[in-house]
């Protein structure tokens, strides 16, 4: 059935096609940027060697067709038009896939912009000296699974070496947007009374109290505006050495049992009873009374059994003699049972690290992570760089992952989380967020179901972030089973594929609500449809946050003016929901594509860009 769906497709001719974009891969991140692809007007083929029917049907129903091969032989490559094509994307399950891949197509199209997921980072450092775009699913989506789970309400931006926060508020006042925050650009408005989200509005517009508003500006004018609190560097709310020291004492003192104080108060009462009888009964050879020093030592020589012979009880009365024998009895039980005690706990506290069960009954405001792959592990590291206590629970003891976590100092426990002795095994119930981020989106379903039947009345205050890597399905959970914040890494993720595809800097992804923005930078091209235009007459639904002039790189101008230029050679940082951002990098290209109509070549002088003659027809 697949093999006649291939051969049906390649009937459409795609081996002669030029300006197109060849994607490799179907499957989660393969599927959403061939979507995204389409949707914004761009000519893609498919490359598939082992497809889903299912799949193949979405994808031939856009009108794009599948060619059924490995993209590892040369013959496969140019059925999909590889010699005419201006992008290849490589999002391949195996990594050795990938780099085989990618390594073919750069050998016989150097100049093709090549775009690949790799999860291996050293592999990845070397094909980026190949100028080959690498990226990583996991690194992508982990901060929006992060900050979920911890509610920041902020993301940190870097835009070409200057900070950024886009930062969400609750509005406490009735007016417009300009009348409280002045020249912060909004970026969304959450009504209070749950209306529509309102993208990129103007400053003029109204808000109430209640309403959510995101905010885009440097730190330090959030700070002045009264929206964020200045302090210390994020980068610095980790836990110091002093925090760390005071963090291990209190692990030992919780680990305690009642016989380990028990002895403790016995060795106390022991040592003091010795020092009060020493100093009343004790004579020196000149007949004078113990001080309280040299009591106090000689108890403790005693107890521990040293006896370095400078105080002895040869020549005191018989009955300071019998006491010595009890306290040197006495004190080495109560020593040896400290001491054995003490061993114990230090000893059960290392084996219960190695299993990941350390102090499991004593964890509070913890992040309960379920399921640690490649993006679990990625937020299992940012939620420990916050100083935030992470315990993970992993149904498969042979997990690749389970090792390097417990090397951190992470609990793993390993069990299944649907059930409800494992929740309560890891302290849901006083948890401070849950991220289920296993790699099946029905096990993620069902233990997110279990979840919120075990944490009761506390259901809407606890933050549990599902992972679903079917942008659709995550949204209907949200609205119809009221499942906490559902997120696609598949959709934080193929924004990125697709902007470096087509030549936009993907800087950042990150949701608003159920929104997905994007932050990227885009160089204006030499008689595009951007040279000359005004940002006012942009969409309303995306805002140029920054540009870098051509005359003057050394000046970053935040916040441009609406009636600002746009000139061939500027770098301009824009901001809103992804489908808004790649048509506005189609508008720049409109004018500089080089292609005949119906893409029956290049036009002479001109350069293999994707523009608007490269849209299939939909049907």
């Amino acid at each position: 059935m697949i093999g006649m769906a291939g051969e049906a497709e390649t009937d459409t001719g795609a081996a002669d096609w030029s300006g197109h974009i060849i994607v490799c891969g179907l499957d989660d991140v393969g599927l959403r940027t061939v979507e995204q692809l389409y949707h914004a007007g761009v000519r893609v083929v498919v490359v598939e060697d082992d497809a889903d029917p299912r799949l193949v049907r979405v994808v031939r129903g856009w009108g794009v067709p599948v060619v059924v091969g490995s993209p590892r032989l040369q013959e496969t490559l140019d059925e999909a038009g590889l010699p005419g094509a201006v992008a290849v994307i490589c999002v391949l399950a195996d990594d050795l896939h990938t780099l085989e891949a990618a390594l073919l197509m750069r050998e016989r199209r150097p100049d093709v912009r090549v775009v690949v997921q790799l999860r291996n980072p050293a592999v990845g450092r070397a094909m980026s000296a190949m100028q080959i775009s690498v990226l990583d699913v996991a690194g992508l989506s982990a901060p929006s699974v992060v900050e979920a789970c911890l509610r920041t309400g902020t993301h940190e931006l870097d835009l070409d070496g200057h900070p950024f926060v886009a930062a969400q508020v609750t509005a406490d006042f009735t007016g417009t947007l300009r009348s409280r925050y002045g020249s912060l650009a909004p970026l969304a408005v959450t009504p209070a009374t749950g209306a529509d989200v309102v993208i990129c509005p103007g400053r003029d517009h109204p808000v109430r109290p209640g309403d959510l508003v995101t905010l885009l500006a440097s730190p330090d004018e959030l700070t002045a505006a009264g929206v964020i609190d200045g302090g210390e560097d994020p980068a610095d709310a980790g836990p110091g050495r002093w925090a760390r020291g005071l963090n291990l004492i209190g692990s030992v003192w919780r680990a305690l049992d009642r016989r380990f104080l028990y002895a403790l108060i016995a060795l106390i009462l022991l040592l003091n009873t010795s020092i009060l009888i020493l100093q009343l009964g004790y004579r020196e050879p000149d007949g004078t009374r113990m001080s309280l020093l040299d009591a106090v030592y000689f108890s403790v020589e005693s107890i521990a059994t040293v006896g370095y012979g400078d105080f002895n009880f040869r020549d005191q009365e018989p009955w300071l003699r019998c006491f010595a024998i009890a306290l040197m009895v006495l004190g080495a039980c109560f020593a040896a049972t400290f001491i054995a005690l003490l061993t114990n706990v230090l000893v059960s506290i290392k084996i219960q690290e190695a299993l990941g069960d350390r102090l499991l009954d004593r964890l509070t405001d913890h992040v309960v992570v379920i399921g640690i792959g490649s993006v679990g592990v990625r937020v299992v590291e940012r939620l420990r760089a916050t100083g935030t206590e992470v315990v993970v629970i992993e149904s498969d003891e042979h997990n690749r992952y389970v090792d390097q976590v417990r090397d951190s100092g992470v609990p793993v426990i390993i069990a299944d989380a649907t059930l409800t002795r494992t929740l309560d095994r890891v302290q849901l119930g006083s948890a401070r967020a849950v991220a289920v981020l296993t790699n099946d989106d029905l096990v993620n379903l069902e233990t997110g179901l279990a979840v919120r039947d075990r944490l009761g009345e506390r259901w809407g205050e606890v933050p549990v972030v599902l992972r679903l890597f079917d942008r659709t399905l995550a949204a209907t959970v949200e609205r119809t089973f009221g499942l906490g914040l559902a997120r696609s890494t598949a959709a934080l993720a193929a924004p990125w594929f697709v902007g470096a595809a087509l030549g936009l800097d993907v800087l950042a992804t990150f949701y608003v609500g159920a929104q997905l923005m994007l932050v990227g930078r885009l160089t204006v091209a030499p008689g595009g449809g951007l040279d000359g235009l005004a940002m006012q007459d942009l969409s309303a639904r995306t805002r140029v946050v920054a540009i870098r002039r051509v005359a003057d790189r050394g000046v970053l101008e935040h916040p441009p003016r609406r009636d600002t230029r746009f000139a061939a050679g500027d770098e301009a940082y824009l901001i809103g929901p992804y489908e808004e951002l790649l048509q506005v990098l189609r508008r720049d290209a409109l004018s500089t594509s080089g292609l005949a109509p119906g893409g029956s070549g290049p036009v002479p002088g001109g350069s293999a860009a994707v523009g608007s003659e490269n849209v299939v027809p939909r049907r």
